[in-house]
């Protein structure tokens, strides 16, 4: 944990006290919060808003971009960041996740950004701690909001849709999208924002009974490609599959079929856009120069767009959930 000093609370920050809110997930918010966050994302800029207030990541699940994220995200407004390792917290030593997370409401912290292998984890702190704003940065197969959020961003910027409309475009996201919170947080936010989802993979990694969520379903990659503006490709989960089996028959038999292999971008063109939430399986779900973009006349990759656009989109969100008011 972090030694360094918590900065006094500065009545000129624009945030009043107590003033704060969850972010759990896309399904159940209002959409017009979800487009005030986006467009809070794209005119963001570094300022002190978030100055005397305390932001704490509490991570039960290993994470490279989303926390580096939310870090960068708070410290670009000016909060003080902590980092409790849960792999030398008091969780360890038999101490319930609802204990930890009241320590650190009881030490003054503004906000928490939870991570967990379970579902549900960020929703049972928010209901036993309501003074602390908990924002979700994913849980088990349930929700992903924030990186739903900034793969629309993403996507409004790269088919200029100032507005946030984004009724005509066609969304085909592929791959892993039974073990997915990303793919739950954006089918319900591109369907709010107007757009139609298609989700493919072969039948192990993907339901028929998604269609409940109102997104077509196809267990071929050009039924899924024909007529998509963007191609969202998604990582296979063999963590939670047990020994890592069961998920495909083969990496050279998943490659060939549901790929975004260097053939599948030319085809695709480069009026259609390819998307990853990464960390990539490189070789598996998409091919090396598809990833990086460098297939003369491919598909445009939005990947390291993605990344930046997570950034601004944390910062919208802390400030959305903490400077109410």
């Amino acid at each position: 944990m972090s030694t360094a000093p918590r900065p006094a609370r500065s009545p000129s920050s624009g945030v009043p006290a107590g003033a704060a809110r969850n972010l759990i997930g896309i399904a159940g918010e209002p959409i017009e919060r979800m487009r005030n966050i986006v467009r809070e994302a794209r005119r963001i800029e570094p300022s002190q808003i978030l100055q005397g207030r305390l932001v704490a990541t509490l991570f039960f699940e290993d994470s490279t971009r989303t926390k580096t994220s939310f870090v960068l995200a708070a410290r670009n407004l000016s909060a003080t960041t902590i980092d409790l390792s849960t792999g030398s917290s008091s969780v360890n030593k038999g101490e319930t996740v609802i204990d930890t997370a009241g320590t650190l409401a009881a030490m003054g912290v503004d906000a928490v950004v939870v991570r967990a292998k379970q579902s549900g984890v960020p929703g049972l702190i928010a209901r036993h701690l309501p003074g602390m704003a908990v924002i979700n940065a994913g849980d088990g197969r349930h929700e992903h909001p924030t990186q739903a959020l900034g793969d629309a961003l993403t996507i409004a910027e790269a088919f200029d849709r100032q507005d946030l409309d984004l009724a005509g475009l066609r969304v085909a996201i592929v791959g892993d999208i039974n073990a997915s919170r990303v793919a739950r947080s954006n089918i319900a936010l591109l369907q709010g924002l107007g757009a139609s989802v298609v989700c493919a993979g072969p039948p192990t990694l993907v339901s028929g009974s998604l269609r409940s969520l109102g997104v077509d379903v196809v267990w071929s990659m050009d039924e899924a490609m024909d007529g998509a503006n963007v191609v969202m490709m998604l990582r296979i989960q063999f963590e939670r599959y047990a020994a890592g089996r069961g998920a495909i028959s083969s990496p050279r038999e998943y490659r060939d079929m549901f790929g975004m292999t260097d053939e599948r971008s030319r085809r695709l063109g480069p009026d259609v856009v390819v998307m990853h939430p990464g960390p990539t399986n490189r070789g598996l779900e998409i091919d090396p120069a598809a990833a990086d973009g460098l297939i003369p006349g491919g598909a445009r990759s939005l990947i390291r767009t993605q990344v930046a656009n997570g950034v601004r989109t944390r910062m919208a969100v802390l400030r959305d959930c903490l400077s109410r008011g």
